[in-house]
């Protein structure tokens, strides 16, 4: 049978989502009362990283790990795949010898050839074009505080980068309006706007797009490889803040997420971590349970 990859959250159908984040809550709920979870036992999974990370390499060598099993970390440093080896080459040979391959990289053309050669369940940690793997923490973080967000209204703030990417197909997979604020110029990606127009709204003021929102989400402003841009990003996205003013408009219940690590008093105000909307700690450990629920699905072909 061939692999389930999960290279963005449409390669999980809606009903896989969500049973998904049901259980990264189950496995939060079991790893906090302190019960043992061994469904991963002598499991291997091959961890690749061309973009350095802490939330990412934590939370899936500490899952693996509190799943029975282990995780590798290869940097470019560490094998062919940084001297030119063809990314097919490595994928069969990788492959033949672990369970699972999760790659952090820049192209998102290098996850998916990748994934067409290799044998095994093949996880796309990030790339320049998605982070799938945050959203599924996102969306348990507000099941856990909110319940369902079907028909709910989420606010964007800032760049149409990957994340923003991630968070369009959320707003289809799990049936929610997403409104984008952005500066003219850092648009989310076109032809996915184009196929999921009915589900987003770009709109240039922060305001606008927050108003009676459930959801405020932001992310840095210039991201890994785009640190050239750094001054120029700055002074296009200074009006683009999330802060306690902006939440003002939001629902009252609404809450706030960032991916992390955070830019304070760039992204997001200086306060804006310690605001009672903020569940960016509790966002930031789902990580490793719903990469947990993502694993065992993939490489058991279950959940649990």
């Amino acid at each position: 049978m061939a692999p389930r990859h999960f290279l963005t959250l449409n390669d999980l159908s809606t009903d896989e989502l969500e049973a998904l984040v049901d259980h990264a809550s189950f496995l939060r709920r079991d790893w906090r009362a302190g019960n043992v979870r061994d469904t991963l036992k002598n499991r291997v999974l091959a961890m690749i990283f061309e973009k350095s990370s802490t939330r990412t390499r934590v939370s899936f060598e500490a899952g693996m790990t509190q799943l029975g099993g282990s995780a590798m970390f290869l940097s470019p440093r560490d094998t062919q795949l940084g001297r030119g080896e063809p990314i097919e080459d490595s994928a069969i040979v990788i492959s033949s010898m672990v369970d699972a391959v999760m790659i952090r990289t820049f192209a998102h053309d290098t996850v998916e050839r990748f994934a067409a050669a290799s044998r095994v369940p093949v996880i796309n940690a990030l790339t320049d074009e998605y982070h799938p793997c945050q959203l599924l923490a996102d969306m348990q973080t507000y099941r856990e505080h909110r319940g369902s967000i079907r028909g709910a209204t989420v606010a964007w703030i800032g760049d149409g980068n990957n994340m923003c990417h991630s968070y369009i197909n959320a707003a289809a997979q799990f049936d929610f309006h997403l409104n984008v604020a952005c500066p003219e110029g850092y648009e989310p990606d076109a032809a996915l706007m184009e196929t999921y127009g009915d589900r987003v709204t770009v709109m240039r003021d922060p305001a606008d797009a927050a108003r009676g929102a459930q959801l405020l989400v932001t992310d840095v402003w210039a991201s890994m490889g785009q640190e050239d841009e750094q001054k120029a990003r700055q002074r296009a996205f200074a009006s683009y803040q999330i802060s306690p003013s902006l939440m003002s408009v939001a629902n009252p219940d609404a809450l706030f997420m960032h991916c992390l690590p955070a830019h304070r008093g760039e992204e997001i105000s200086v306060d804006m971590m310690e605001h009672p909307s903020s569940v960016v700690w509790h966002e930031a450990e789902n990580r490793l349970h719903a990469q947990k629920a993502l694993l065992e699905f993939l490489i058991l072909n279950r959940l649990g």
